[in-house]
């Protein structure tokens, strides 16, 4: 369980890393970090047997 909920927290980490390195405008950034954050939180609380 928690070796899961780590990983998922790397490649939330990751994926927002690499996003800031795409070209793109701020606002669409902006969206698409609100919304890996969103799907990683909700992973996580998978993990934490929440949902």
């Amino acid at each position: 369980m928690l070796v899961g909920a780590l990983i998922t927290f790397l490649v939330v980490i990751l994926i927002l890393y690499l996003v800031n390195l795409l070209p793109l405008d701020g606002r669409a950034k902006q969206i698409v970090r609100v919304v890996v954050i969103i799907l990683g939180v909700i992973s996580l609380l998978k993990y934490i047997a929440v949902f």
